[in-house]
Parts: structure tokens; sequence; C-alpha cells
């Protein structure tokens, strides 16, 4: 074979072979982010409530607060409330010192001492106001916050992701139609972030109810379950 064919044979080979290690077209691709909320009216209620009690000593000031905690656990337990649904949070013994007049300087002397416990309790919402109202009357003279939540969030959080992604691929064939394509197959799918139901926090000031008052009305509202998620179309 002559020189110059058996070159242009081997480049022609070359070629062919540059030709097919070359790079594939590049998809066209689609990316789009959906979201999806539930509503659902909570059913669980947290508050803390909790005795102060003073005295001249430490001692008596402790004794006195410990007879009315026993009291009110007493009474949560009577009521049905569990163990693993109560919990401390609080417990503190603080001097307390003689108070001097305005623009007087005296010596600061200890003239009692004050002792408060507080506890956590989760019940269910239809309980709420009950509670409230035993706790009160059993001697507890400290009521703060409630929290409203849900105990199993799961089955809200798998409807608000099926919402997301529902809202996705109704924004994908929104967009392909705009532009004049096909969706193709789905090239990836993922999870943003899933919002499960925050504790509502209200002030139970004005709910704690004199004793033997009608047990105050708890409203809780609705709480919001959300999710988010991004799928990549492959366009035709």
């Amino acid at each position: 074979m002559h020189w110059t064919t058996r070159c242009a044979t081997v480049f022609a080979v070359l070629s062919l072979f540059v030709a097919a290690k070359a790079d594939p077209p590049a998809l066209r691709l689609l990316t789009v982010s959906g979201q999806g909320e539930v509503k659902a009216v909570p059913d669980m209620a947290s508050l803390s409530a909790g005795v102060t009690t003073t005295a001249t000593t430490a001692k008596d000031a402790l004794a006195a607060n410990s007879r009315a905690m026993n009291a009110v656990f007493d009474t949560l337990k009577r009521l049905g409330v569990a163990d693993k649904d109560m919990q401390t949070s609080n417990f503190s013994v603080y001097p307390q010192y003689q108070e001097c007049k305005p623009n007087v300087t005296c010596p600061r002397h200890i003239v009692g001492y004050q002792v408060s416990n507080t506890v956590n309790v989760t019940v269910d919402l239809g309980k709420a106001g009950a509670v409230l109202d035993a706790l009160v009357s059993s001697g507890s003279n400290q009521i703060g916050g409630v929290a409203f939540s849900i105990r199993d969030p799961k089955p809200l959080l798998a409807e608000a992701r099926a919402a997301a992604v529902k809202d996705a691929i109704d924004r994908a064939e929104t967009y392909a139609k705009a532009a004049g394509v096909t969706l193709g197959p789905i090239q990836s799918i993922g999870e943003g972030e899933a919002e499960a139901p925050r504790p509502m926090y209200k002030t139970m000031a004005m709910l704690a109810p004199a004793a033997g008052a009608p047990p105050p009305p708890v409203a809780a509202g609705e709480q919001t379950v959300s999710a988010s998620v991004t799928i990549t179309w492959i366009l035709q």
C-alpha cells in the first residue's frame, strides 16, 4: 500500500476513535420545587405549674413546699396523668434579705427563705381546663405558659410531602407547556426541609382560675405541617 494511502487510513481510523470518545449531547433539564401544607387541630397541651413558699428558715420553707407539691402530684395522678408526662423543670432555694428604706444603709441580714418548685405536665387537650382547675385547687400558685402540639405528626407529614410532590408536578407541567417542551422521565427527587408543628405557647396568667371557679376554656386553634421537594425532569 502506498505510504500516503496508509496515512490517510490511519487518520480516518483515529478520527472515528475520537468521534466515538466524544461526550454525548448535554441533557435538557427542568428543575422545579414544590411545597405542601396540611393543617390540623392540636390534641395535646403542655403546661407548667408549681408552688412557691416562704419561711424564716430554709428547712421550714422546704417542708412547706414539699407538702404543697406532693398535693399537686397527687392531684395530677388522680386525674390520670402518667408519671412519664410529669417532669420537674425548676427547683430553687433563695435567701430573702432585709429590705432597707430608700437612701438608708442597713445591714444585709437574711430574714427568710423562698423555695420554688415547678413541674411541666403534658395532657390530652380535652383535660387541660380540668387539670388547671385541679392544680390551683390543690395549692399551685404558679401557672406558666401552655403549649399546644400534635401527638403523632407523621401521617400529617406524609400528606404534606405528597402535596409538595403534586405541587412540583403541576408547576413543571405548566412551565413545559408554556415553553413548548415535553416532560420526560424524572432524573432526581430531593426532599427539602419538612417542618413538624411547633408547640404554640400561650400565657396562662389569665387562664388560671380562682379556687372553686369553673375550669377555664382553652382554645388550641390549628397548627401547620409543611414539606418541600425539588424534582428534576429530562426534557424531550
